[in-house]
């Protein structure tokens, strides 16, 4: 699997001439190599792959890392890259412009006999199609955030603050297999539901709140992301309304979620009926994204998403519909593009949940 991996990076790096890249970023470096932890390097080379660590990890990469030569550095890292770059004689080495910095960028500029040159995208289009492993990860971290958000169910109360439900359903994750969160839980209550990204406070939740839990978690390396808005005693009627546009909205860009759309397209089918419904210019951000080893990944699924879609791609579809001073609602589920259509992951009910 990691050859392979290793085997089309280097079919990229012929068409785009480079003889090497070195790689620092947790979620290319271990995707490329099968080791789980961080603060390590790679470079690889048209015919070797050198893996690189300190002491902390020696161990752990030489029994993790597939397809490497495992080598332990001390003292300045670059000196140690830069003997590696003249033994694999490399004249033109990649590096990522995203995740490299510029003090570091002078610094291996200063110490590398060789052209660098930035990159972006090489391989995270690789990482863009999800293998059957990388898959069966991925829908165990949503199977694991369905059954803490079913612990939630049982939980949340009003007079409870939206951290004491985040911290639980953290608790839950971890307790069900998650090594961590994929990203910060939001947990947003009452008129701060119209928050997009509403970080849990100290907000005390209320009867006839709106409660909006966006969260997921890590499994073996590989995120889940979900969202679900439930209210606190009644819904009114303004706040069922908004629930079931948001609802359709979904269920709609589900169909549409096929090989050989674009995210656009797909993002244009929630939005148009969002805005036939009249809450256009309450929902902002786009429908979705892609889910892999980080939270955020191609494709992008908005209207400006012009990368079409193919199976093994795993992306959110997350519409909103946010008011200030009353609340809002998202609904997200992961899917996943088959060869007719999509499969969605996320398996936990959408129908309007009261508490």
């Amino acid at each position: 699997m990691f050859q392979e991996r290793i085997k089309k990076l280097r079919q990229s790096m012929e068409r785009q001439d480079l003889d090497g890249i070195l790689l620092v970023g947790d979620a290319n470096r271990n995707y490329l190599s099968g080791f789980t932890g961080d603060e390590s390097f790679s470079i690889i080379g048209l015919e070797k792959a050198i893996f690189i660590t300190d002491s902390r990890f020696t161990e752990q990469a030489k029994e993790q890392v597939i397809g490497y030569e495992v080598r332990e550095y001390k003292g300045k890292i670059e000196k140690f890259m830069s003997k590696i770059v003249k033994e694999l004689n490399i004249k033109k080495l990649g590096f990522e412009e995203d995740i490299v910095t510029f003090k570091n960028y002078v610094t291996y500029k200063d110490s590398f006999s060789c052209e660098l040159v930035p990159i972006k995208g090489i391989i995270e289009d690789i990482r863009i199609i999800k293998d059957e492993e990388e898959i069966v990860c991925i829908k165990k971290a949503a199977e694991i955030a369905d059954r803490a958000f079913a612990k939630i169910l049982q939980f949340v109360k009003p007079g409870m603050t939206e951290k004491e439900v985040g911290v639980e359903l953290e608790y839950w994750l971890k307790k069900f297999g998650a090594s961590g969160l994929s990203f910060p839980s939001i947990v947003a209550s009452g008129e701060r539901s119209s928050l997009p990204h509403g970080q849990p406070t100290d907000k005390v939740i209320k009867m006839g709140d709106f409660l909006t839990l966006d969260f997921g978690c890590v499994y073996n390396g590989y995120c889940s992301d979900m969202t679900r808005t439930i209210v606190m005693g009644n819904a009114t009627d303004k706040m069922t309304e908004i629930y079931n546009v948001v609802l359709e909205a979904q269920e709609t860009a589900i169909k549409a979620f096929k090989p050989g759309s674009t995210g656009a397209e797909v993002d244009k089918v929630a939005r148009d009926y969002i805005k036939e419904k009249g809450y256009g210019k309450y929902f902002g951000h786009g429908l979705g994204h892609g889910v892999g080893r980080e939270i955020h990944e191609l494709p992008g699924i908005s209207p400006n998403g012009d990368i079409i879609l193919k199976p093994g791609m795993i992306v959110t579809n997350e519409p909103g519909i946010y008011i200030p001073d009353f609340g809002g609602v998202r609904i997200e589920d992961l899917i996943l593009i088959t060869e007719n259509g999509c499969e969605v992951i996320s398996k936990t009910t959408k129908k309007l949940i009261t508490i």
